[in-house]
């Protein structure tokens, strides 16, 4: 029998499963989970009886109600969602430690000696979506990848949803994987797609025939070469993320759609732009504010600061460049760029008090709510402003608080 290493849980459908299981009128039913409920918003989660009428992330409003005529919509409730993130991960350590958690419906883990074989592996795989379901619910199910590395698991955990559990050993390698299309593989987006044919490489198949140097080419440097071994089985350590900038977008409500309204989206994302920065212990040096209109009428401004992470200064940089020169604004973007992290900045003893102040707002919201605080700049915006679950990793700051 062979050995697997690493196992990968991706949670189904999880923020409309989440909402099935909170509300028990809407299990069974079609289910679209929208940031806001207005026409011109879209569909970021869909339940899979939504999915069989072809309602996915990204669908409009508008279309999926022509799609499914008996959908029912539901606002987001990031609460929820990252209070069933963590039963479901607390849940799964009762099985075994989670190695790391990818994002709000994923996480890795990697399996002890006494795991490692196949019939193990499969049982505690069994175990995992077991426990899930009778601790936390039996409407939140998942998906179980079991591989050589975690890379491998992922792709295994997308071969049969929902309640799938799959099993790539090193024995199925390659062969087991050339079913997938080359966009099946995470990482692969449509203008990668098109490197990789522009190299002639149209399959799975031929890109496992690709060399070691090849797929460094196509690649365009190191990534190609973690591919090729995470291809092939091997557990490759990825570098440490650097951060490039901290970021917020939001399509405004239909009540901010005016000038004043517009400025002050825009002081709501910088505040939580400025309170994820300072949660990750970076400073800024450049803003970056950018508003466009329903009719591609658009501004980018930006400006160069002395380095901070103070909210204040940050909203001073963002009233010297607002322009109001947009009379429907439709979307409003802050990007904090050129990043330092806190060790690398001097310090500065006559904003100490500053520092130790915004560390107690940023430690009341992480523990009472996002808008418990907000400054004046942004409290037009508050009610119409819903926090965003991100796709990507959970900052802890949202389960833990500076105040104990």
């Amino acid at each position: 029998m062979g050995r697997q290493n690493w196992l990968f849980l991706d949670m189904n459908s999880f923020f409309a499963s989440c909402e099935q299981q909170a509300e028990p009128d809407l299990r069974g039913r079609p289910v679209a989970v929208v940031p806001t409920l207005v026409n011109t918003s879209c569909v970021i989660a869909a339940s899979y009886e939504a999915k069989v009428f072809g309602v996915k992330t990204g669908t409009g409003v508008a279309q999926a109600r022509q799609l499914c005529p008996n959908i029912r919509f539901i606002e987001a409730n990031p609460e929820r969602y990252r209070d069933f993130h963590w039963q479901i991960t607390e849940a799964v350590e009762q099985c075994i430690p989670v190695s790391n958690v990818l994002s709000v419906d994923e996480m890795v883990c990697q399996l002890w000696v006494n795991e490692a074989k196949l019939w193990q592996s499969l049982r505690l795989g069994q175990d995992i979506q077991r426990v899930i379901s009778d601790r936390v619910g039996d409407w939140l199910t998942c998906s179980v990848g079991i591989a050589p590395n975690g890379f491998l698991a992922k792709v295994a955990s997308d071969f049969q949803k929902p309640r799938g559990l799959s099993v790539v050993m090193m024995d199925d390698l390659p062969n087991k994987m050339f079913g997938l299309s080359l966009t099946d593989w995470p990482g692969i987006s449509t203008r990668m797609e098109k490197r990789f044919r522009a190299a002639g490489v149209h399959t799975t198949e031929q890109m496992y025939r690709l060399s070691y140097s090849d797929m460094r080419r196509i690649w365009g440097g190191v990534v190609g070469e973690r591919w090729w071994r995470m291809l092939r089985g091997e557990n490759v350590p990825l570098p440490a993320t650097k951060r490039g900038q901290f970021g917020h977008s939001s399509v405004l409500h239909p009540d901010l759609r005016t000038r004043a309204g517009a400025r002050a989206a825009g002081a709501r994302l910088l505040e939580r732009a400025a309170e994820r920065m300072r949660f990750h212990r970076y400073h800024t040096r450049r803003l970056v504010i950018s508003v466009c209109s329903f009719d591609n009428q658009a501004w980018t401004k930006q400006i160069r600061m002395s380095t901070t992470n103070d909210t204040w200064h940050l909203l001073g940089a963002l009233n010297m460049i607002w322009v109001d020169d947009i009379k429907i604004p439709y979307q409003v973007s802050v990007s904090l760029s050129d990043v330092l992290p806190d060790r690398n900045v001097t310090g500065n003893l006559f904003a100490e008090q500053q520092r130790i102040a915004w560390e107690q707002v940023d430690a009341l919201n992480a523990r009472y709510g996002r808008t418990t605080i907000v400054t004046a700049s942004g409290l037009p915006a508050k009610s119409h402003s819903p926090e965003r679950i991100p796709f990507g990793n959970i900052d802890t700051i949202y389960r833990s608080s500076a105040l104990g």
